[in-house]
């Protein structure tokens, strides 16, 4: 079920030195609120444990979690982290989106 969403090594690492800094453990929370451009947005925090309903996904000894209903709109994801010339970010690539807006933190199904 953990091949349900994907962390690349990029993510990992960049979870791992933000963990590391902040002293918490490198799990990463991965949620889906309403609103944004596109009637969903993507939420990211560091979490301290997994609930007992989350799927979790590990690689490279960090955990991405999600939620039974965000992963309803997430399933089949992989989060990415990139760095371009406008910044650094998380991104989701979610064969599921329908729409999606130019920032890449909302979209609709």
């Amino acid at each position: 079920m953990a091949d349900m969403l994907t962390l690349t090594p990029a993510a990992a690492k960049r979870v791992a030195a933000i963990a590391q800094k902040q002293a918490k453990p490198a799990i990463l929370r991965l949620s889906v609120e309403g609103g944004g451009c596109s009637g969903f947005q993507y939420k990211f925090g560091l979490t301290d444990a997994a609930g007992g309903e989350d799927l979790v996904s590990e690689t490279e000894g960090v955990k991405l979690v999600v939620d039974p209903v965000s992963l309803d709109l997430v399933a089949g994801s992989t989060v990415d982290f990139v760095e371009s010339l406008g910044g650094a970010a998380f991104k989701v690539e979610n064969p599921q989106a329908a729409a999606g807006c130019g920032c890449g933190s909302s979209f609709g199904i």
